[in-house]
């Protein structure tokens, strides 16, 4: 979604055209009546940009993109009319975008752009879109199974599948569209290992709360007591909270410092505060910033920065205590297992925590109540005794 910005008294479009960013600048002063005219145009641009009506130079004429727009938008009419044995893999990668891109939120559109520039367009940009092979499809994955990640460890399998992704997605579309076959065929992703989790049980939970920041307290006993994701809990407003009804109503996020809608129907919930969790929210409004509708912000009335807190309050403080490191994620998956292990019913659990179905709760979770999941066998075994003693 585009935008009207300052930059030195005077005011600039900030857009994105064809996967690409793009900032015009006007000659308008940053008054509120040039604000208004130049939103106004914005909705149009979006419009036609949505409706592929949009001609860059109509709008832009002396701008120093326009003959680079100019070529990628005679490209693109090329490629609707075109033949595959003609076509790059860049040319309709670029085309699959923007026809894509509207499909997407924001940070959905820059992860994609960061994959296809850093790993897919210099593997494959040059190459015949039809030319590509099953072989190097697969040798191109097996590098990418070799490449150092982060902190020097490899790659991930869930990494790996999420940049193999676009690339399927591009392919068969591409086949779909020229009308040959995809040589994606019988091409599995990998298998990803359980997801690993380490909760805190109450004496540690307690333990934390006792010696974090007194200011901190409200904000980590919601994560512990809530299972509220990261981005759940950061981009909480005080009006998602009733507090007659002592619920939190669970509609937005913050990604990538962007307010948006939660991901999926699953996300949108209803969560119901018990008492820790309320007490909470309670304590939190008598430290309520007046710059800010963030139920927990920093001074300048912006939310919580994940990675100051995660670095300089949450790693530091299980240090001092000498609990396991753990990521702050970990504070969704204690609630979980807590939950289970009061007996709650399974299917309101999903519920709060946002899951579609029981299924990932049973699979992530249930090892750690083997007996309230009756997945021991203990039930069975007891309706075996109560036959023999019946018989007898």
């Amino acid at each position: 979604m585009g935008s009207i910005n300052s930059r030195q008294g005077i005011l600039y479009l900030d857009f994105r055209y064809m996967g690409k960013r793009c900032r015009e600048q006007t000659q308008l002063p940053d008054k509120p009546s040039n604000r208004k005219r130049l939103e106004k145009l914005m909705k149009t641009i979006e419009a036609e940009i949505t409706l592929s009506r949009f001609e860059y130079a109509r709008y832009f004429p002396n701008s120093s993109k326009v003959n680079e727009f100019s070529r990628l938008e005679h490209q693109k009419s090329c490629l609707i009319l075109g033949r595959s044995s003609q076509v790059s893999f860049e040319e309709f990668t670029m085309l699959w975008f923007s026809e894509k891109q509207v499909e997407w939120r924001t940070s959905q559109q820059q992860t994609i752009q960061g994959i296809l520039s850093h790993h897919l367009l210099p593997a494959f940009g040059e190459k015949l879109i039809d030319s590509i092979t099953k072989s190097e499809i697969l040798a191109f994955r097996a590098d990418l199974a070799k490449a150092p990640g982060r902190k020097g460890q490899l790659i991930s399998a869930s990494r790996v599948n999420h940049i193999m992704t676009p690339l399927r997605m591009i392919l068969n579309e591409a086949a779909d569209r020229y009308d040959f076959s995809s040589p994606w065929r019988n091409i599995k992703s990998l298998k990803i290992p359980r997801t690993e989790i380490q909760p805190f049980t109450l004496e540690e939970i307690d333990m934390f709360l006792n010696r974090v920041r007194p200011d901190l307290r409200p904000y980590y006993e919601l994560r512990f007591f809530t299972g509220l994701r990261s981005g759940e809990i950061y981009g909480l407003q005080w009006d998602q909270i009733d507090f007659e009804r002592k619920e939190i109503l669970v509609s937005r996020s913050l990604v990538r410092g962007e307010i948006v809608a939660t991901k999926t129907d699953g996300s949108y919930r209803i969560i119901q505060l018990n008492q820790r969790a309320f007490d909470a929210l309670y304590l939190q409004t008598n430290q309520r910033n007046p710059l800010s509708e963030f139920v927990f912000s920093s001074k300048n009335g912006k939310p919580y920065d994940l990675n100051n807190l995660r670095n300089k309050v949450w790693y530091p403080t299980l240090l001092w205590l000498g609990l396991a490191k753990r990521t702050p994620y970990q504070t969704r998956h204690t609630y979980a297992t807590l939950l289970l292990g009061a007996g709650e019913n399974p299917e309101w659990i999903a519920q709060q925590l946002g899951h579609a179905s029981t299924t990932m709760l049973f699979r992530v979770y249930s090892r750690y109540v083997p007996n309230l999941t009756r997945r021991d066998g203990s039930a069975f075994q007891r309706l075996l005794n109560n036959s023999t003693e019946q018989g007898a």
